[in-house]
């Protein structure tokens, strides 16, 4: 194959997926069909056959393959990170920017469709894993020496930090002014853990016994 039939099959694909997440954004998970989406690419419904062989696994890639993208670019501002408050604020900053380019939308509406099963709740929770492995990863570096770091796991941390704000994302839809109060509280406690981090060692190891002690059975 030449690199001009490469080049010219990458983009059809690509196409197809930006057509996609565009169906989901503005329409619905329910108006997907290889018909819409093949309308809004400007390509013959064919290819998507062709390429992806259904229009569930279309739909099952164009959710990993855009979120891959969007990861991507705030990786570099997770790996800053250097306290618990600056991950949170970087959270709001991309929830926010998610927000106004839609993408909430389409999460929304994905996680509506996952729930039936398949390969769209596979692909869904393998795009939500993208963002949990790079909370986790940053929580890891910030937790590090910690003495929450001992009752506080941060992989089962990441998956709840990163569920607060899906379930903040509902939320806001309906109560917009109690979706922001939630997040001004998980400030708070941000800068609640900050200030424990900046204890001196006499505190930090009265904190650690007591933390030690609750986590006991």
């Amino acid at each position: 194959m030449s690199t001009g039939r490469r080049t010219s099959s990458a983009t059809t694909k690509q196409r197809l997926v930006d057509a996609t997440m565009e169906v989901i954004r503005l329409q619905g998970i329910t108006a997907v069909s290889a018909r819409t989406v093949a309308a809004a690419a400007d390509v013959n419904q064919a290819l998507i056959f062709y390429h992806f062989g259904s229009v569930d696994e279309l739909v099952a890639q164009a959710c990993i393959t855009a979120t891959e993208g969007r990861v991507a670019r705030y990786r570099t501002r997770f790996a800053e990170v250097s306290t618990l408050g600056e991950l949170l604020a970087l959270g709001r900053e991309i929830h926010a920017g998610e927000r106004a380019d839609g993408n909430m939308v389409v999460l929304t509406q994905t996680l509506a469709g996952a729930q039936a099963g398949g390969r769209l709740a596979e692909a869904t929770r393998a795009a939500l894993d993208k963002w949990i492995v790079e909370v986790r990863t940053a929580l890891e570096r910030v937790l590090a020496g910690s003495p929450l770091a001992e009752v506080a796991e941060p992989g089962a941390l990441a998956h709840a930090v990163s569920a607060s704000f899906l379930g903040l994302t509902m939320f806001e839809s309906v109560d917009p002014e109690g979706g922001e109060q939630a997040l001004e509280a998980l400030g708070r406690l941000a800068e609640l853990v900050d200030v424990l981090e900046g204890l001196g060692p006499i505190a930090t190891r009265a904190v650690r016994a007591k933390l030690r002690k609750n986590a006991k059975p």
